[in-house]
């Protein structure tokens, strides 16, 4: 983690110009007031790039742009967005009267910064997983028009040891997570109506019993004809990390 955050202040020094992703999701659950003071310090601009906009109502989209200054949503999968955060750098740069412009890339573990960055290059050019942690080092990426992105290692906060929050916005894998069904009905919780609209069923307030309906309807079942709720649980977290569950505002 340490070295993490040395690549991370590196990246603050050398770019002009920073962009902080987040997951459209969850937009203030991936923020990092830890870059965000850091970037704050160093005088440089920030811009919010909100990832999976494609995973959220445009209703949600309208209402969360005028609580963030300086943020753009964009869905690197769907190539939205793309060109007017291409427009929002080249703003950002011509105040600063820079031509060759460096823009440094943070944010927390798998929310899109290596997919953010394919997008604007337009072609393949940095190596993506849906697994966390896949980036391990700097990498510089020429988009074109002059600019330069630096993809960096995703970072947590230095106090954060929230699990379940790790765990919903995919900075722990699904695989290892020891308490599947916890952070699965904390998710139902927390997006009230998601997940039972992603698998066409009913919303009741139990959440435990959804799991088990959830689990009798994909036939995962254990010994006695018991529903496997932890296998339901993982196969939420999956379809949450991989974007098949959508946002329901």
């Amino acid at each position: 983690m340490a070295n993490f955050w040395d690549l991370v202040n590196k990246v603050i020094r050398n770019a002009d110009i920073l962009l902080l992703v987040l997951d459209s999701r969850m937009a203030e659950s991936t923020r990092n007031l830890e870059i965000e003071d850091k970037v704050a310090q160093s005088g440089k601009p920030l811009i919010y790039v909100l990832n999976k906009c494609d995973l959220v109502d445009k209703e949600y989209i309208e209402k969360y742009k005028k609580t963030l200054p300086n943020s753009i949503f964009v869905s690197a999968k769907e190539h939205l967005g793309t060109t007017k955060l291409r427009q929002k750098i080249f703003i950002n740069a011509s105040r600063l009267k820079i031509d060759e412009i460096k823009v440094g890339v943070l944010g927390y573990p798998n929310v899109g910064k290596s997919s953010i960055i394919n997008a604007l290059k337009g072609k393949g050019s940095t190596p993506t997983s849906s697994v966390s942690g896949y980036t391990k080092a700097l990498q510089n990426v020429n988009v074109g028009g002059k600019i330069t992105l630096i993809d960096t290692p995703g970072v947590i906060p230095y106090k954060e040891h929230d699990g379940v929050k790790h765990n919903m916005i995919a900075t722990i894998d699904h695989i290892k997570e020891k308490d599947p069904d916890v952070v699965a009905q904390k998710l139902m919780q927390e997006f009230p109506g998601s997940i039972e609209q992603c698998y066409g069923m009913e919303i009741i307030d139990d959440k435990e019993e959804t799991l088990e309906l959830i689990a009798k309807k994909f036939n995962m079942m254990l010994k006695g004809n018991e529903p496997d709720v932890m296998r339901a649980a993982r196969k939420i977290l999956y379809d949450w990390q991989t974007g098949k569950i959508k946002h329901k505002s």
